[in-house]
């Protein structure tokens, strides 16, 4: 499978070090090569000399000796290769970073590897998984299907989400099921909690002299898994923190998404810690909130708005019926979970959502087990 090259600059094939060997092993082969021309006139001449005499193979001995090359020899070729090697590293992009930034970022000389969809076949089939598991999140999925049918028809080197926000009250399961999207279609997937974040630095990464400074988490995650179309999820962003510097410029994760979510921006994204361009235009987005008018226009019209509403009763109810299996639950314990929801009127608020479900669950689990013990 071919790789993506996604970091626009490149590490030099050569080291420092590796430069030198080669210079040493020139000079000398240049060296011995002359020491062997000066021996073979000198052996001329002397043939010469005693031309007609009986051969002597002893009158000019040729010279074996191995070539040392002095210690100023030595200086003079590790400046050189010290010259040669900050040139490739200036032409590959990399001269303002350090060993250690430049080995790390060296992993990526050879490309990532991409998540695709092979064909519409497996689009449909991927896309009814999803709805099964999570019948609430149509909308989403029938967005998600289209996506994946339309990378298999314009052939796609992998897959990328168009950026989308999925708005609706908490405790539905929109993360659960980006998540799941990630493990159906085989992309890497993280979960970035915005209300845990401070600016965008968490998430695309901060410029050096910034305490904490750092990649980001979207980089990290690249240079973890090596996948060059991950995808990010960002809960709760509306709940972002703001930094603001001394000179009035916000450092918002809005703001710093925005060049992320476009495709001809995205393709030329400067990491602010690694000062390097990516290609990050096969990154999908999916953006979560409870209130999504809290969001700045700008992100907005970037994205796709998909509104989600609370999780029927009778999904609830399946979805702990098929939980509760998968964990290994008691007949009694999981009927008793759904006799409880089935209990709840129609009209009370708040109703049940899929986190309460989860709780549920867990906590037949933890009395299933210690019953066990006993």
């Amino acid at each position: 499978m071919s790789k993506f090259p996604i970091m626009h600059a490149r590490s030099p094939q050569l080291s420092s070090t590796d430069i030198a060997a080669r210079l040493t092993e020139f000079l000398t082969a240049m060296r011995q090569q002359r020491r062997m021309k000066a021996h073979a006139e000198a052996s001329e001449q002397a043939s010469m000399k005693t031309d007609g005499l009986d051969d002597d193979p002893y009158v000019v001995p040729k010279d074996t000796r191995a070539v040392f090359l002095s210690n100023a020899d030595r200086q003079a070729i590790e400046r050189r290769a010290g010259r040669l090697h900050k040139r490739q590293l200036k032409a590959g992009g990399l001269a303002h970073l350090n060993r250690e930034d430049r080995e790390r970022l060296s992993s990526l000389d050879n490309g990532v590897s991409l998540a695709k969809i092979p064909d519409e076949h497996r689009a449909d089939e991927l896309a009814a998984a999803l709805h099964t598991e999570m019948p609430w999140m149509a909308v989403a999925t029938e967005y998600t299907w289209h996506a994946m049918r339309r990378s298999v028809r314009e052939g796609h080197a992998g897959f990328r989400l168009p950026p989308v926000i999925l708005d609706g009250p908490p405790g539905i399961g929109k993360s659960r099921w980006a998540t799941r999207l990630g493990q159906l279609i085989g992309a890497q997937s993280t979960i970035v909690d915005a209300t845990g974040e401070s600016a965008s630095f968490g998430v695309v990464g901060c410029q050096r002299g910034w305490s904490g400074a750092g990649p980001g988490r979207l980089l990290e995650l690249i240079l973890a898994k090596m996948s060059g179309n991950p995808i990010m999820v960002i809960d709760e962003l509306e709940k972002a923190g703001q930094v603001v510097s001394s000179k009035g410029t916000p450092f918002g994760l809005s703001e710093g998404l925005l060049p992320l979510l476009e495709r001809h921006t995205a393709e030329n994204w400067i990491c602010p810690f690694y000062r390097v361009r990516f290609n990050m235009s096969w990154v999908s987005w999916i953006l979560l909130t409870n209130n999504v008018a809290l969001l700045p226009e700008p992100l907005l019209s970037r994205c796709t708005i998909i509104r989600l509403k609370e999780v029927p009763l009778a999904d609830l109810m399946k979805f702990a019926e098929r939980e509760g299996q998968d964990r290994g639950l008691s007949e009694t314990s999981i009927s008793a979970i759904i006799d409880a929801l089935a209990s709840v009127s129609p009209q009370a608020r708040p109703q049940p959502s899929l986190r309460s479900v989860q709780r549920m669950l867990d906590l037949a689990a933890n009395l299933e087990n210690t019953h066990r013990l006993m």
